[in-house]
């Protein structure tokens, strides 16, 4: 303050009294314009305690919503892995309703009934349906579309096996009688030739194969594949037959009228002519006698065919009679049957070998 000039009295004085008088007494001045700074502060303070109060409820609400967010995502992603899973699983079921569409269609080609005119037929064979992927496809579409189609599966499945079930009990003497189980048992055994035109491993030309071989080791047990009468078992005479003669060790079961199968170069043969078999008997053991390259089984079915005219019993693929034992080409080996290999260069059967 300049000289001269008088200095303006205070807008509030405050007069602060100890206990002890002798402390004396402390004055606090205020002077205007401390007042109007002090009261700036004043609203601005009650102003930010009353935006808070306004804005914390929201900002209560917001926090909670990213909670209950969070929780929902977490939620969401246990729902995906459970529904990934379960997709998995119908992928799983769709396969092995495959797998038994194709062995119904191989036992209806073993009982030789038509399947043009089965009730399930409309379903049947399956059909691959290509499940669509990417963001365009949600799981859960993706999941009831495979649902379905296994659903639709095991009704056309439920069909097959009625009928199925309706011909055996009519038909069960044919039932026991079709050779339906493989010769050999467990996966010790691997396929070295199929049925149909090969290339002779001894004479390099081509020629027609008909059976298959099965490479196994000397001594694996050989079972009959139903029940039957041993017609054959030995080594055929060389000069009767150098055709049959090769096939060495020999076993060869009729099966009622309608199959013959034949089982060559066998090592130890156990049964006799005569001899009444049933399904899963031991008949002989693996070998590398006759004309083989290496120990194995050659293994035929031939079919009594009532179509031609001197109903002879003709060579068929055994792949589509074994039940028991999935083939890796398993589709492709129903696709051929339907259209069979010519087999008019088969040899037929000698007489002893079908009597």
């Amino acid at each position: 303050m300049k000289a001269g000039q008088e200095r303006k009295p205070p807008l509030l004085e405050i007069q602060i009294h100890a206990p002890d008088i002798r402390r004396g007494v402390r004055y606090l001045f205020l002077y205007p314009w401390q007042a109007v700074g002090l009261g700036i502060g004043l609203a601005a303070l009650l102003g930010a305690v009353g935006w808070g109060l306004v804005t914390s409820p929201q900002a209560f609400r917001d926090l909670a919503s990213v909670e209950r967010h969070e929780a929902l995502e977490r939620v969401r992603d246990q729902q995906g892995v459970r529904l990934e899973a379960l997709t998995n699983r119908f992928g799983i079921l769709a396969q092995q309703a495959e797998t038994l569409g194709l062995r119904m269609e191989k036992i209806y080609l073993a009982y030789g009934l038509s399947q043009s005119s089965s009730i399930g037929q409309g379903g049947f064979p399956f059909t691959s349906v290509e499940v669509a992927e990417g963001p365009s496809r949600s799981a859960i579409a993706r999941a009831n579309q495979i649902r379905s189609r296994v659903s639709e599966q095991v009704q056309v499945l439920e069909t097959f096996l009625d009928e199925i079930a309706a011909f055996e009990a009519v038909h069960a003497q044919q039932a026991h009688f079709t050779p339906s189980l493989s010769p050999l048992r467990g996966d010790d055994f691997v396929l070295t030739s199929p049925y149909g035109n090969r290339r002779n491993p001894f004479t390099k030309s081509s020629d027609f194969h008909a059976g298959i071989d099965l490479a196994a080791p000397v001594g694996s047990p050989i079972y009959a594949p139903a029940d039957g009468v041993v017609v054959f078992a030995g080594r055929y005479d060389l000069r009767r037959s150098v055709g049959w003669w090769r096939y060495g060790n020999l076993v060869v079961l009729r099966h009622d009228e309608r199959f013959i199968t034949l089982y060559g170069h066998c090592d130890e043969v156990k049964v006799r002519r005569g001899d009444q078999v049933e399904q899963g008997a031991v008949i002989a053991t693996v070998g590398n006698t006759g004309w083989s390259t290496n120990p194995h089984l050659h293994y035929e079915i031939r079919r009594r065919l009532e179509t031609t005219e001197d109903s002879d019993y003709r060579p068929v693929d055994p792949r589509i009679y074994i039940l028991d034992h999935r083939w890796r080409d398993e589709e492709q080996l129903l696709i051929r049957a339907r259209s069979a290999p010519d087999t008019s260069e088969f040899e037929p059967l000698p007489r002893r070998l079908s009597r």
